[in-house]
């Protein structure tokens, strides 16, 4: 018994010492932020001019969710049921100052411009209708389809730099021996691999941003649109002399 102890107090006190040693000496795991600096370190001077694209792209669409989400933004329904009541109640001039309650929005301008004209004539409102909608239906979409054009300028800087990382390996390969060629070859197409990953998530999330911002701006323009057409044929019914909320509501 005491023979098969000593054994195994022997094994015991050779094999900790080498567990000891393998812990120390496997490299320690880096943590978010010193993995994203080597990360941009390893890609080389190529991943710092995508960095400012990705900041060019985030500006782009910030701008723009909050331009069209919230500066622009109008709930047509209830807004457009409130002018239809002061219209068909003759109240032309309290209609035209609750358009002035939203200055930024491109509805609001749009049948604020028939409104002032509605003692003209059916001509005379189509006319301004038209004109205030052509002026204000590019402001909606402006600076999206810059997006399109920065997934592309990442994708090729990308590019660049993963060509120009694989022509530093293979040039640094001709100086070292046999034996450390495969590592030196298998790390610099890693490090190269990093422009490419970096400039391809960068296109990626520029298509999407501009996926979901040309939908939205599709969809307020055709809103505009469709209440420009609504507010002429109001005031079209109101000139053939319709004064009736209901009526109006019914055609």
């Amino acid at each position: 018994m005491i023979p098969m102890m000593s054994e195994l107090l022997d094994v015991v006190l050779t094999q900790v010492p080498a567990a000891a040693e393998a812990v120390n000496a496997a490299p320690a795991k880096l943590g978010v932020v010193d993995s994203t600096i080597k990360f941009f370190k390893d890609g080389g001077p190529f991943m710092f001019v995508n960095l400012f694209w990705l900041a060019a792209a985030l500006a782009v669409a910030l701008e723009r969710i909050v331009t069209l989400m919230f500066r622009y933004n109008l709930n047509a329904p209830p807004f457009m049921e409130q002018v239809t009541k002061l219209v068909m109640t003759g109240n032309v001039d309290r209609a035209v100052k609750l358009c002035a309650a939203a200055p930024h929005s491109p509805l609001a301008k749009i049948i604020r411009a028939g409104l002032t004209r509605a003692n003209r004539g059916e001509i005379e409102v189509a006319k301004a209708v038209e004109e205030a909608l052509v002026e204000n239906s590019p402001h909606v979409g402006a600076r999206i389809p810059w997006l399109w054009s920065l997934a592309n300028i990442a994708t090729l800087v990308g590019l660049v730099g993963t060509i120009f990382g694989l022509i530093g390996t293979f040039q640094a390969l001709g100086n070292v021996p046999a034996e450390q060629k495969q590592a030196l070859l298998s790390d610099g197409i890693s490090k190269a691999m990093n422009n490419t990953a970096f400039a391809l998530s960068i296109a990626v999330l520029c298509i999407i941003f501009h996926l979901f911002l040309t939908s939205y701006a599709k969809s307020m323009v055709e809103t505009m649109e469709l209440h420009a057409l609504k507010l002429e044929n109001l005031l079209a019914r109101r000139a053939a002399g319709e004064t009736q909320i209901d009526e109006a509501r019914a055609a």
